[in-house]
């Protein structure tokens, strides 16, 4: 049986070492020569014992063992290298070192969570820009909204194409209106608003007798006070010899943020403002004519004295009161735009464009 196993044993091996002398018989060798470690030859027993007692193999130890020779390789552009040597670290990183590729880099600073500081700072510069190009437009629609009404009187001079012109303006500022609740804002709706121009109906005889020669309309104001809820309507008549002032007092109640119902309750008189001359035009306009009022004026001179004189004599009177009817004394106002300088509003089949009293917008 033992001489079966070495038998075994040695054919086994012969076999392997034909095959691989074929093996590298068969190999192109390469451009390069490597030095072989010459062989032991295996020393053995002629008999192999299957004891179990036999112990293993001795490893061998670390001085035993002989340190590989290095194989150098030359590539095709002449260097020469060490095969299996691993290449030299390099001291600079694998990956690109963050870079500042923020437009704004003076205001760049990195935070906690990565976000840069000059985003915020855009953004509100972006939005300072936007408010500055809105309130630019909305001022040019204002100046031209005043400066179409101008020499209209208030509107009763003026032709069909241009009352269409000022309400495509009125429409284009309401839907613009910074105020979206005009009645409580009161610090803006309080005042005295004096008039720029209307298309009420109801104030179209007033004006229209305004524009006689003996008679103009200097001035129609409206004073808001809104603590006591209470509106009054004053309108002064300029004439040669003095101005008349009369007005009409209500109280309002507030129906929405935009809306109010207004209750008239009397119409006040005030005692005639004398002037110490006459005032009179050099000429007018009548009938498409042009007349010279030159001879009126020097006709009327001796009646100021007489003027003068019942002034004096009513200028200590108490104003005249004069109770409104109840069939006229209610009205609602819709206030549709409001600012600092500048109100619109919308009554019974009226528009109203009223400028606050030292306004910019009423020095032409």
């Amino acid at each position: 049986m033992a001489l079966f196993f070495i038998a075994q044993s040695s054919s086994l091996f012969l076999s392997r070492s034909l095959k691989l002398n074929c093996f590298f018989s068969q190999t192109p060798k390469p451009s390069f020569s490597l030095p072989l470690k010459p062989r032991t030859p295996l020393s053995s027993s002629p008999f192999i014992s299957l004891s179990s007692t036999q112990s293993g193999p001795t490893p061998e130890s670390d001085s035993d063992r002989e340190t590989p020779t290095p194989i150098n390789i030359t590539d095709e552009w002449g260097e020469k290298s060490e095969l299996g040597s691993e290449p030299e670290s390099t001291k600079l990183p694998d990956y690109d070192p963050p870079r500042n590729e923020d437009e704004w880099e003076e205001e760049y600073v990195e935070k906690g969570n990565g976000t840069a500081a000059a985003q915020g700072g855009a953004s509100d510069a972006a939005e300072k820009e936007e408010k500055e190009r809105f309130d630019d437009r909305v001022s040019d629609l204002k100046r031209c909204l005043v400066d179409s009404v101008y020499g209209t009187e208030l509107g009763f001079r003026a032709s069909q194409e241009l009352r269409a012109e000022v309400l495509e303006l009125v429409s284009q500022l309401e839907a613009v209106s910074p105020t979206p609740a005009p009645v409580e804002a009161t610090q803006l709706l309080d005042g005295n608003w004096i008039l720029l121009y209307t298309a009420f109906s109801e104030l179209l005889p007033l004006l229209a007798a305004g524009a006689t020669p003996l008679l103009k309309v200097k001035s129609i104001s409206q004073t808001i006070d809104t603590a006591s809820q209470s509106i009054i309507n004053s309108t002064t008549l300029s004439g040669p010899f003095a101005d008349f002032s009369f007005s009409a007092s209500a109280t309002f109640e507030v129906r929405s943020p935009s809306r109010i119902q207004v209750e008239f309750k009397e119409g006040i008189l005030q005692p005639p403002e004398v002037k110490p001359t006459v005032d009179l035009p050099a000429d007018a306009e009548i009938f498409g004519q042009r007349i010279s009022l030159l001879p009126v004026r020097q006709s009327l001179n001796p009646l100021q004295e007489l003027a003068a004189n019942i002034s004096r004599t009513i200028s200590g009177q108490p104003p005249l009161k004069i109770p409104i009817p109840g069939n006229r004394s209610s009205s609602w106002l819709l206030t549709t735009y409001l600012d600092e300088d500048l109100r619109i509003s919308r009554g019974d089949g009226g528009l109203f464009v009223l400028a606050r009293q030292g306004s910019p917008l009423l020095e032409q």
